[in-house]
């Protein structure tokens, strides 16, 4: 089947347009968000430094929780973060640190 200049000009052109839609479609999929925790960016840094100063300054799960800046499930995710990193790094396996955890009865 041959072609003439004109038709390959048009699938050129058709080709090339189809190829702009899929570079659309791909950069919507590229930035896309998707559902679950977030990476841990600047402001997930931020708030997991903080943590760590408090925690670091003796003050219990709960009374950081208390503060009202995260919550118990997210304070117990990063203390199980910083626990990890601090058995990655081999800090605190000669020494036994007591927990920052208080356990009392309930009421």
């Amino acid at each position: 089947m041959a072609m003439t200049l004109e038709d390959a000009l048009k699938r050129i052109t058709e080709l090339e347009d189809e190829n702009e839609k899929l570079r659309e479609e791909l950069a919507f999929y590229k930035n896309k968000k998707f559902a679950g925790r977030q990476k841990h960016d600047e402001h997930w840094m931020k708030s997991y430094n903080d943590f760590v100063a408090l925690y670091e300054e003796g003050l219990t799960i709960m009374e950081i929780v208390d503060q009202g800046a995260i919550s118990r499930r997210t304070a117990y995710r990063y203390k199980a973060y910083y626990d990890g990193l601090k058995q990655m790094n081999g800090i605190g396996k000669d020494e036994k640190k007591e927990s920052n955890v208080k356990v009392g009865k309930r009421k």
